[in-house]
């Protein structure tokens, strides 16, 4: 068996980050920049007013001051004279200042009588002016790799790009296995689950940025596990789940040293998780899972999304770490980091899961963190501080 830390170096080891292309703005939230882009224009382009008032020069700014109203400005709509003193020009928010006016007088301190305004005894001191380029420059970069969320989105749209350039979104062939498993909607034999892994896996990998495609369930023999991986042609992922342990129906790694797989690993010193498969098939990288559906998920967790992080071109590494305060006492853990489902409160205080089961589902759908217990950790006491990942 080899640690985690390892076999998280030898699944890195088995992605490159892929290629990239071109999506429209609308499509790339989510996406990550593949490429540096620079801005196309100055924002804002002008010095524009930031409040409703009116443009006057600093010479003016006083109180009981009388100015003339010679036009008027709106968002879109320049006023294209200049004001000279003892002018004002109307303005709102949004609209270019006027040529020889250098701050806007607030409407609230403004008197106005037919085209005269008069300034009033008390004075807002603020310039109310945004100037150009206050945000950003014509040129200014916009680095690579960033997963966009929305305010990108944005920044970008006023940069005034259309066409974004993306990594490609890894796609990712998921094969579930066993004769034991019937699609969710179907009727089960007595002697039949529902495949639940591959569909929590495919969410998993989707929320990480990945294209996933449900393969047919394999069944247990040589011929079916053949025709299944065939299936998986043209994408940069293999991912199967159950199958890869020692018993007489786990075939998985058999087939797959048959398709030319390179192993890279087999077992890892980890619980949930232990009998876990990575490797190269003819090129394509390739993860073998265990069947149990907590494992799986565990296991994906640690490996798959990191790989798939890597794949779009972000720094990967393990899942990070925090520390949290133990709610209820834990005994000593043994040869196998273990990955134990637990609740973590608004309050900072984490309390582990009685239930440990790889085949308990519930358990994990009411975890939201995992509290990793090193190799030989010894017995833990509620209070104190445990290192935990967040799901």
């Amino acid at each position: 068996m080899i640690s985690v830390v390892e076999a998280l170096e030898k699944v890195l080891s088995l992605g490159t980050r892929l290629s990239s292309e071109q999506v429209s703005l609308r499509a790339a939230a989510g996406r990550v920049l593949a490429e540096d882009l620079r801005a196309k224009r100055t924002q804002p382009p002008f010095s524009a007013s930031a409040m409703d008032g009116y443009a006057v020069q600093d010479g003016d700014w006083a109180t009981g001051s009388t100015l003339r109203v010679i036009g008027e400005a709106a968002a879109g709509h320049a006023f294209h004279g200049a004001v000279r003193p003892g002018e004002a020009v109307r303005i709102f928010t949004g609209a270019p200042l006027p040529e020889g006016a250098d701050r806007v007088v607030i409407q609230e301190d403004v008197t106005r009588t037919d085209d005269l305004i008069t300034l009033g005894e008390t004075l807002d001191t603020g310039r109310h002016v945004r100037p150009a380029g206050g945000d950003f420059h014509e040129g200014d970069l916009f680095a690579a790799p960033r997963k966009l969320g929305p305010a990108d989105i944005a920044l970008l749209a006023s940069m005034n790009h259309a066409v974004i350039p993306v990594v490609r979104k890894p796609v990712v062939a998921i094969m579930a296995t066993g004769d034991e498993l019937v699609a969710p909607g179907e009727a089960p034999n007595p002697d039949q689950i529902i495949a639940s892994n591959s569909y929590g896996i495919a969410a998993q990998l989707e929320a990480a940025g990945a294209e996933t495609r449900l393969l047919p369930i394999a069944r247990d023999t040589r011929a079916a596990l053949r025709d299944v991986f065939a299936m998986a042609k043209g994408a940069d992922l293999i991912v199967t789940i159950g199958g890869a342990s020692v018993g007489d129906h786990d075939l998985v790694a058999e087939v797959a040293a048959d398709l030319n797989m390179d192993q890279s690993f087999y077992k890892i010193a980890m619980r949930p998780g232990k009998p876990l498969m990575a490797g190269n098939m003819d090129g394509l990288p390739m993860i073998g899972l265990p069947g149990n559906p907590v494992s799986s998920m565990v296991c994906s967790t640690l490996f798959i999304v990191p790989l798939i992080t890597k794949m779009l071109g972000l720094p990967a590494d393990a899942p990070k770490t925090a520390q949290a305060t133990l709610a209820n006492d834990l005994t000593p853990n043994g040869p196998r980091e273990h990955y134990m489902r637990a609740h973590l409160a608004p309050d900072g205080t984490v309390r582990v899961h009685d239930a440990q089961d790889s085949a308990l589902m519930s358990v994990l759908a009411a975890s939201n963190a995992l509290v990793v217990r090193p190799i030989r950790d010894p017995a833990r006491a509620k209070g104190e501080s445990v290192s935990i990942i967040t799901l």
